[in-house]
């Protein structure tokens, strides 16, 4: 078993990263608490997955094909392995070993060690049984498996995974990508947020940062999308749009209903305003659903994707929400629909984070560049596939 440090200095060796670039990633590591990694041989890995046999693939990710495989003690493992033509699989390989070498936690998957053979590059994880969330959800035939009480827990873990990130890991970090493919469930229903690729470290003592768009149509947040604003309210409003989706059994990327909204988003604020929430609700649902905690979760949901980032709730806010019986929420704005054109609200300038108390001062607040009211339709933004990973320079 080897420590964080030297397992990271290990990946970014083999990657063939410049020796500048390994110093500094040595600098910062000198700051993280130590964590064992194992080493992997080429060859248990081989075995485990009958040499990477096709029937052992559980999928592909950003950079590369995922294998499921059995160890020698029992213990059944997911192989990520790089694909040796992608450059940008080779960033977000890197990328998510060097992020979830620092983490650990119940919500969030476990990475076990790696392997460096040659030009073979792997990533090894704990398995999870139930896969990915969006492979029962969105499957007609596999629904009726996630019942009220799973879903709530599922809501509940997946708040509690963004809010180590966001506050209790060693550094705040912003996932970018939260979606229903992106969210594992293990042999007990456990939620675990997987897929690290394009996640970003948060610098102290910053609100926000401009960055290039890199996510799922459908789940980024306008301020996002339109301007590059990331901060910790993009991952916010990506898991209101879960909370949704789970509630009703609908991906909004998708949403194609004969009804009078755009999506998802617009349908559930819609019918909140007219007092009738409750008929977002997935029909499967009807026998096991606590209504008046379906209610909650609806306005919590819609709390989360409002345009203006700065009246979302932190996760430690939602957390807080989850943890209690249902009490008097907030009364939630319209939601943020990327490609709307925005204004300033003069209103809403300075507000902290809705009813938050986790530890964002009302100044810093206030310095983010500018909170987002949703006033119309522009081509400004440019048009994007739903549900593709868009990138911009």
């Amino acid at each position: 078993m080897t420590k964080s440090k030297n397992f990271l200095n290990n990946i970014i060796k083999t990657l063939g990263f410049s020796s500048s670039k390994e110093g500094q990633n040595e600098e910062d590591l000198e700051k993280i608490a130590a964590q064992e990694q194992k080493v992997f041989p080429f060859e248990t890995l081989v075995a485990a997955t009958k040499n990477f046999h096709s029937t052992h693939e559980l999928g592909r990710g950003g950079f590369g094909p995922v294998y499921k495989g059995k160890l020698e003690d029992g213990r059944e493992i997911a192989v990520k392995k790089l694909s040796q033509s992608s450059n940008q699989g080779k960033k977000e390989f890197m990328n998510e070993a060097k992020l979830l070498a620092r983490v650990q936690h119940r919500n969030v998957v476990n990475l076990l060690g790696y392997c460096a053979h040659g030009v073979e590059k792997l990533l090894v994880y704990e398995y999870v049984a139930h896969e990915s969330l969006d492979k029962l959800l969105f499957k007609s035939n596999r629904r009726e498996e996630l019942d009220w009480k799973r879903r709530y827990d599922i809501i509940c873990g997946i708040a509690r995974g963004l809010l180590y990130l966001h506050e209790d890991s060693h550094n705040c970090i912003i996932h970018r990508d939260i979606k229903a493919s992106n969210i594992l469930l293990d042999d007990k229903w456990v939620p675990k947020i997987a897929d690290f690729g394009m996640a970003r470290l948060f610098p102290e003592d910053e609100t926000h940062v401009n960055t290039r768009v890199a996510g799922t149509n459908g789940y980024m947040a306008p301020e996002y999308v339109m301007h590059g604003h990331l901060s910790v309210k993009a991952d916010v409003f990506s898991f209101g749009v879960v909370v949704l989706e789970l509630i009703s059994g609908q991906r909004n990327s998708s949403f194609n209903l004969n009804v009078d909204a755009q999506s998802l988003l617009d349908w559930a604020y819609k019918l909140y305003k007219k007092g009738r929430s409750l008929e977002i609700m997935d029909p499967t649902l009807a026998s096991s659903a606590v209504t008046e905690q379906v209610a909650m979760c609806i306005q919590m949901g819609l709390l989360c994707i409002q345009g203006d980032p700065q009246l979302r709730p932190t996760m430690h806010r939602v957390v807080v929400i989850l943890s209690k019986k249902p009490s008097n929420l907030e009364e939630p704005t319209r939601p943020g629909v990327p490609g709307s054109r925005y204004r300033r609200s003069r209103r809403q300038v300075g507000l902290s984070s809705t009813g938050g108390t986790s530890g964002e001062s009302n100044s810093r607040s206030r310095t983010f560049d500018s909170s987002f009211t949703a006033t119309g339709t522009t081509s400004a933004a440019p048009e994007l596939d739903r549900g593709k990973r868009p990138v911009e320079s």
